[in-house]
């Protein structure tokens, strides 16, 4: 059975309760904790809430009693400033609701006691013009910070890759270059594997993309592996297999596997056609990516490359698929929700609906046999994990829900447009 690799088996001090990275331990969106919140509303089972100035996605980690994560302040106007030329099929594009590369930007590293929701630390990574413009949706800080337990790192793509110390202090700072991503902004989060931090960069039609891993020590350049991917908002995900750890990146053209170690191609497959916003999860021996636009597909593939099963229906344009025990959890924009059985592809049920009218942009998270579902609204949707589909009740918090949510120390973080929430006792 393949092992999510992740923080939990790459350090093995850390702790199992820790959060530390996108989507937790393993890159999954699942935890193993007991005892956790199951009802919640803006006051009942609130330990606390914080105002978080700026706006940002990016899901909050914790390691211990530390919670981190980054946002961005809008600043002054940049006279004459414009956006790089994307094209699309040969031509110049510009996304109509494309924004902010006519004002300055200050990128932010947060700090937080999850004890208390006192703000220990906040820093200034980047204060100034931005390379690309963002979807009127995104935020320049959307991608995950990662922790290992000593120092958090954090990307804020082409305005660079930051190490702070567990006090604040800054360790290193490193530039990928100018990544264009077609005027939507910065999504995909950086992982840890070993003494290395690994960032997937597509960008624009291809040309130009690649995946590369610094030296978390010093933020120098390890490996650059070229690719030939259109901008992908995707995080990769670390599995093992054979004994081996293995790196696995989804794609428009292909999904590819890399030696994490030395960046150097293991197997590709199929890609997901369509934009890859959505995060490849991985159990079972099997990864499953995903995409929702323009095309809706999921696929079934081991973790050697073979392509077991596809399907064409259901996925989401921006929330990631969820596996929980033997079923893959898919779901739209909109919020229906698809089970199928992942090591067939067999469909339990399709299309099945929130009790009201919703959109998502947070991916799923799983415990305690619950499937939870977050809102752009603030409504957070408890449905029953299995074969049989049931909505259990609806958490509803005062203020949208656009990052996902993580777990930590019996306590559930949602991070609002305003505040961050700690739910439990």
């Amino acid at each position: 059975m393949l092992r999510p690799l992740g923080l939990a088996f790459l350090c093995l001090t850390a702790n199992a309760e820790n959060w530390p990275q996108w989507r937790g331990p393993g890159g999954n969106g699942v935890s193993s904790e007991k005892n956790l919140p199951l009802e919640w509303s803006a006051t009942k089972n609130v330990a606390w809430s914080t105002e978080i100035p700026g706006r940002g996605h990016s899901s909050p980690v914790v390691w211990d009693n530390r919670i981190f994560l980054t946002t961005a302040l809008e600043g002054d106007p940049v006279p004459g400033a414009k956006p790089p030329v994307h094209m699309q099929e040969g031509q110049p594009f510009r996304h109509p609701d494309s924004t902010g590369v006519d004002r300055t930007h200050k990128l932010i590293v947060l700090s937080l006691d999850t004890a208390s929701g006192r703000i220990l630390w906040q820093r200034t990574a980047y204060d100034g013009p931005v390379y690309d413009e963002r979807h009127k949706k995104n935020t320049y800080a959307t991608p995950t910070p990662v922790t290992g337990g000593k120092a958090v790192y954090v990307s804020f793509e082409s305005q660079g890759v930051y190490s702070y110390s567990f006090d604040g202090k800054l360790r290193w700072k490193a530039s990928l270059g100018n990544i264009g991503t077609v005027g939507m902004g910065p999504a995909s989060s950086p992982i840890l594997f070993n003494n290395l931090v690994i960032l997937l960069c597509d960008q624009e039609e291809g040309a130009g993309s690649f995946i590369a891993a610094l030296s978390a020590a010093t933020g120098r350049q390890v490996w650059k592996t070229p690719r030939q991917e259109a901008a992908n908002w995707s995080t990769p995900i670390l599995v093992q297999h054979a004994g081996q750890p293995v790196l696995i990146a989804p794609g428009m053209k292909n999904t590819i596997a890399y030696d994490p170690r030395s960046g150097k191609e293991l197997w590709r497959t199929r890609g997901v056609v369509g934009n890859t916003v959505p995060s490849i999860v991985s159990g079972l021996g099997m990864v499953f990516p995903s995409a929702g636009y323009p095309d809706k597909r999921v696929y079934g593939v081991k973790t050697d490359g073979a392509f077991v099963w596809s399907y064409e229906k259901g996925a989401a344009y921006v929330p990631s698929p969820i596996l929980y025990g033997d079923y893959l959890y898919v779901t739209t924009d909109r919020g229906l929700l698809t089970c199928i059985e992942a090591r067939t592809g067999k469909v339990i049920y399709e299309g099945k609906r929130v009790p009201k009218p919703a959109t998502f942009s947070a991916s799923p998270i799983a415990y305690d046999g619950r499937i939870f579902l977050s809102s752009e609204d603030g409504d957070v949707f408890v449905v029953k994990a299995g074969p049989e589909h049931e909505v259990l009740g609806t958490n509803s918090l005062d203020e949208p829900l656009y990052a996902s949510p993580a777990i930590s120390g019996g306590r559930v973080y949602f991070r609002g447009v305003r505040r961050l929430f700690a739910i439990g006792q």
